[in-house]
């Protein structure tokens, strides 16, 4: 693996520690490969616009289109997808897609995010679609021509996706299906050409293909978040939106399985983008304390800071291993790799807000602002720290992935 540096504005050249400290017995050829693809991927394209992302409005021309196309131009989309759709047909999609994630999340979340919902979310669920289905919309997916979303939570509704509590109704008509109700917090709503929707079908779940230009879908605004700018989302309101048999993804009332496939699969993902999150505040982190001085001495030589180094450096070495074990089963075949999946989230993203909240501490008022007035140095721990909380939110809060884990523990009779 080549080290690189990453220099911010005003800052002190920072080392990848990956480089040093991990040392990958896991990860087949082709996933290392495409590490260091997606590495210098990210190095040239996601980096140099990072902070913009960061600190960016988030409204519709707030997504990073230039990005998206850059990344789709050098292939980012391709690695999780088979030959038949365009995609790099590899053997290990799922571990080399998690090892993007994390490569794309060390300079940026936002950017990882859209990858994720786009590809392993979008993506992922149009796999359970016909020929005629991932020819229409995960070829131009996997191209970069489209942006894809993925909608299953709404107001009442989120971690729970039992079919009482999902709202979405698609009830049949004589000619197809009429689909009504409202989903909250999609990424990529209000920049996609389509959505797949989860909706309640009798007493059971459906997912569907909608285009976003359908008669009566609407996108909201974009919702304004204290994180991942870049990472547009938006209510989706559907008003008798009329859909054919053709747009059933999958088949009738098996919406439930291929969201929950797509979901741990996705958590995987967001377990990745954690760490590399919690990679890039670690190196910054490392590399302050080795040049900035205090009392006479830098401050690494407090034993508090070398103690606190050593747990995060150890804490990363598990959290790397385990989502790479999840999606290394995945691969094997594997739709729901627990308790693995769930760990992998747990940790990456609550470390990722341990370590980006000691890196905030660490450096200080350079860490607590976003650009110095006096020079216009930037500070990359504050849009860490920023971004870093959504990961133990979304796809699953932790609370759930500990539930997930106790019941593999104790059983389903004591957990519920």
């Amino acid at each position: 693996m080549t080290t690189s540096t990453v220099t911010p504005a005003g800052a002190t050249a920072v080392v990848r520690l990956y480089d040093r400290m991990y040392h990958d017995r896991l990860s087949p050829q082709e996933v290392l490969a495409v590490r260091e693809r997606v590495r210098a991927m990210a190095d040239e394209v996601v980096a140099p616009a990072a902070h913009a992302i960061a600190t960016g409005d988030e409204q519709v021309d707030g997504f990073p289109r230039e990005v998206f196309a850059e990344l789709a131009r050098r292939g980012l989309f391709r690695i999780p997808f088979a030959g038949d759709v365009g995609g790099d047909d590899l053997t290990h999609p799922a571990t080399a897609t998690a090892v993007a994630v994390e490569e794309i999340a060390y300079h940026s979340n936002s950017v990882a995010a859209v990858f994720d919902v786009h590809c392993i979310l979008a993506g992922n669920a149009l796999k359970h679609g016909s020929d005629k289905q991932r020819q229409q919309w995960l070829r131009p997916l996997v191209a970069g021509e489209i942006v894809g979303a993925f909608a299953t939570s709404e107001p009442g509704a989120s971690s729970d996706l039992a079919p009482t509590a999902v709202q979405t109704r698609a009830d049949r008509t004589s000619d197809g299906w009429v689909l009504n109700g409202t989903k909250r917090w999609i990424t990529n709503s209000p920049v996609a050409a389509f959505v797949v929707v989860l909706a309640r079908t009798d007493n059971r779940l459906t997912t569907f293909i909608v285009p976003t230009n359908a008669p009566g879908v609407s996108v909201g605004l974009p919702d304004r978040k204290i994180g991942n700018r870049g990472q547009l989302t938006a209510d989706v309101t559907f008003s008798d939106v009329r859909l054919t048999d053709a747009d059933v993804l999958g088949r009738p009332g098996e919406g439930l399985k291929i969201a929950l496939q797509t979901l741990t699969y996705g958590r995987i993902g967001i377990g990745a983008a954690g760490v590399g999150m919690a990679q890039a505040a670690f190196d910054h982190m490392a590399a302050h304390l080795t040049t900035r001085h205090a009392f006479g001495k830098p401050l690494g030589a407090n034993q508090h800071w070398q103690f606190a180094i050593a747990e995060y450096a150890t804490q990363l070495e598990v959290a790397r291993s385990t989502y790479l074990k999840a999606a290394l089963r995945m691969d094997e075949g594997v739709d729901f790799p627990e308790p693995e999946a769930a760990m992998a989230k747990l940790l990456g993203t609550r470390l990722s807000v341990d370590i980006s909240r000691d890196a905030v501490q660490v450096f200080g008022g350079m860490g607590f602002v976003q650009e110095r007035g006096a020079d216009g140095a930037t500070s990359v721990v504050s849009a860490i720290y920023r971004d870093s909380k959504i990961g133990e939110i979304y796809e699953g809060a932790n609370e759930i992935q500990k539930w997930v884990i106790a019941r593999r523990v104790l059983g389903r009779d004591v957990t519920g």
